[in-house]
């Protein structure tokens, strides 16, 4: 089992930027594809972007490609996500969370997750 911390949410302008970090502890994180996902109130959690175990291959949400990008660097056991041009339709809680399968994007398909950062966007 991975064990995720989340880090780097905060009160932010519209047009600002944040990036967010999951931090992971357990040998075998890099075994691991890892997300982001994304829930705001009374929404349903939201996929955000997905990066393979050796950080080869990225895949985005609709709402946030070309915005935001995904990173990862296994050697500090850690998952970046860079939020660039923030709306406040950003605004939510952000999750990381980690996965078997490659391609995953459904969050049923996530077997571990952080306890979440908020971010909100506002002026």
């Amino acid at each position: 089992q991975v064990q995720l911390v989340e880090s780097g949410g905060g009160l932010v302008q519209p047009g600002g930027s944040l990036r967010l970090s999951c931090a992971a502890s357990g040998r075998t994180f890099s075994s691991y594809a890892t997300g982001w996902f994304r829930q705001a109130p009374g929404k349903e959690r939201e996929f955000v972007a997905r990066i393979r175990s050796n950080g080869a291959n990225t895949y985005y949400g609709d709402s946030v490609k070309g915005r935001f990008t995904i990173s990862r660097d296994n050697a500090k056991s850690t998952v970046y996500l860079q939020m660039n041009s923030l709306k406040p339709e950003d605004t939510a809680v952000y999750y990381c969370a980690t996965s078997l399968h490659l391609g995953a994007t459904d969050p049923h398909d996530f077997g571990s997750w952080g306890q979440g950062t908020q971010v909100t966007v506002s002026s």
